[in-house]
Order: C-alpha cells, then structure tokens, then sequence
C-alpha cells in the first residue's frame, strides 16, 4: 500500500491555503542558495533567453509569483524591468529583501514590491487591481503545488490568478522539469542550465505510485557543506555564505513535487488561457525538439488582446 504522507516532510511546498511552508524552518532557504550557486555567474544563454522574451514583448512591469531568494527577479531588476515579487515562504523572502536593502540606493530596487502571497489566494493579496505585461513562475515552482486528488483543482485555480494578473496580450511565462524522462529513468539530473552551484552532491530521488500512475516526486538535495575551508583567498560574499554554512546543522532538504507530464500541462495552460492563446514551448531555452532530453521545459503562453 503507497501513501503520499510518508514522503512527505513537514509541509508541501508552494501550498493550497492551510498546508505549510516547505521552507519554514529555515534549513532549505540556507541550503538553496547554495543549491543555487553565485547569482553573478547565472548561465547567460538563461538571462538572455529569459529577457529577450519579454522585451519582444514590449514587457515593461513584471509579476515573479515564485520569487524565492529573488533570484530572477534580481535579474530582470538589473535588465531594466519593474518587479512585483511575490513567495509563500518569509523565509526565502528574507534573502530578497535584504538584497532590496543592500541595492536600495539604485531606483530599480527601490521600487521592487516584495510581497507574501499564497497562489490560491493571489488576486487578493496582491492589493488593487493592477495586472502586469508578464507574469513569471521558474525554478519548477509550480510542481510543488500538490494535486492530492488528481484533480487538478489546485492547478486549475493557481493558473486561473496567474492568467487574471496578466493584461491582454501579455505573456506567462513557467516551467516544469521534464518529468516524463525522470520517470522513465528514475533519476534527476544533479546540475542544469538553471543550478549550477558547486555544493551539491547528489539529488536522490522517489516515485510514489498509485494505482499505477505517478502521483509524487521527492527530491533529496544533499549538500556539501565544507564551512572548513580555508577563507583567506575567499570574496566577502564566499564568507558570508560559508559563515551561513556553519549555522546549519543539516546537510539535506526535500522537495516534494507532483510530476507534470508536458502533455497534460500544455492541456491545462491552454484550457487556462483559451484556444485561441498563443503557446510555445522550449527544451533547455532551445526550440522542442532540437534537444532529445532536456532537463526543462519552458512554457510562454499569450493572453489573448481583447
């Protein structure tokens, strides 16, 4: 007998209103950043991808709904956009705003909204009625979203605010990883186009099956933590991340995440969105196709102009 509860840890990730935050004790907001790797050697074919996107779109305001540390949103702060960022979790919400502080003296950063939001609750607690040119969900954020009873309930509410943030003719743009080929193989790939810190060791990953279909994914991250090393060569930021290090005690965080097959999400987007959006898909920011096996999948979708 398979039940979801024994892989889960103390919460779901990016959750429907009244389930927890996977980050609320602090440990996997520590850990990601280091997951992450140097904001500053972000792979340029992901920046460029990212923003020529948008700028081909004339997107000037931009709505990240999974802003984490603020990885992204940083990114299109330094590209000339106006961010909204919004995450459930404060505690990866602390590492943005104290990047807000630090840069505050720039206007871009000034004015950066920073926001706690729930995705089942987004048209509420973004106050007014403001919509955006772009709304942005990266990283694999919305595969944490639980879909317990294989409903799609949540997902179809989730995309539903996205879609209600975006002004007509304006563009969202998310991801998943690619699923299907997880499943086939069993594993997940330890670096990619998006991460590629230098503390991770391994990914070790779990399939729960019910009744034959895949309904959980559980990603072990396990890190490295070598807070011994020696400093003196170190830049400050290296320090202050190996001072972080030496305040965690464990070396691993779990990710629970409901494995969207790139069929039936596309089914969902444009159920979403309407036949008549226009929806494109990439592998690892290439056009489908021109890499057999992509680690990700990047959906752009356009709100149909009024």
């Amino acid at each position: 007998m398979s039940d979801n509860r024994i892989y889960r840890t103390r919460s779901l990730g990016i959750p429907a209103a009244g389930l927890k935050d996977q980050y609320s004790d602090g440990t996997a907001a520590h850990l990601w950043e280091l997951y992450i790797g140097d904001k500053s050697q972000r792979t340029a074919v992901y920046r460029k991808f990212i923003t020529d996107q948008l700028k081909a779109r004339n997107c000037i305001t931009v709505l990240d709904v999974a802003c984490g540390t603020g990885i992204d949103s940083v990114m299109l702060l330094e590209e000339g956009f106006r961010l909204t960022s919004v995450d459930l979790s404060d505690k990866m919400l602390k590492y943005a705003l104290k990047t807000r502080w630090k840069r505050r003296k720039e206007p871009a950063f000034d004015a950066w909204e920073i926001e706690e939001a729930n995705w089942m609750t987004l048209t509420e607690d973004i106050y007014g009625e403001e919509q955006f040119d772009a709304v942005i969900c990266l990283g694999n954020s919305f595969a944490h979203l639980p879909n317990k009873e294989l409903d799609f309930a949540n997902q179809r509410l989730a995309l539903s605010n996205f879609c209600a943030m975006v002004k007509p003719g304006g563009v969202l743009l998310i991801d998943h990883k690619n699923y299907d080929d997880i499943l086939e193989r069993g594993t997940s790939p330890t670096h990619n186009i998006y991460y590629n810190g230098e503390h991770l060791e391994s990914i070790i990953t779990s399939v729960v099956v019910t009744e034959g279909t895949p309904v959980l994914v559980t990603l072990d991250y396990v890190i490295k933590l070598d807070g011994d090393k020696d400093l003196r060569d170190d830049t400050d930021s290296e320090r202050a991340k190996r001072g972080r290090l030496q305040k965690v005690t464990q070396n691993k965080f779990r990710l629970s995440c409901f494995p969207h097959r790139l069929d039936s999400f596309t089914s969902l987007l444009k159920e979403t969105f309407g036949p008549e959006a226009q929806h494109s898909v990439y592998g690892d920011f290439q056009p489908l196709g021109h890499i057999p096996s992509p680690v990700f999948y990047i959906h752009l979708i356009e709100k149909p102009a009024r």
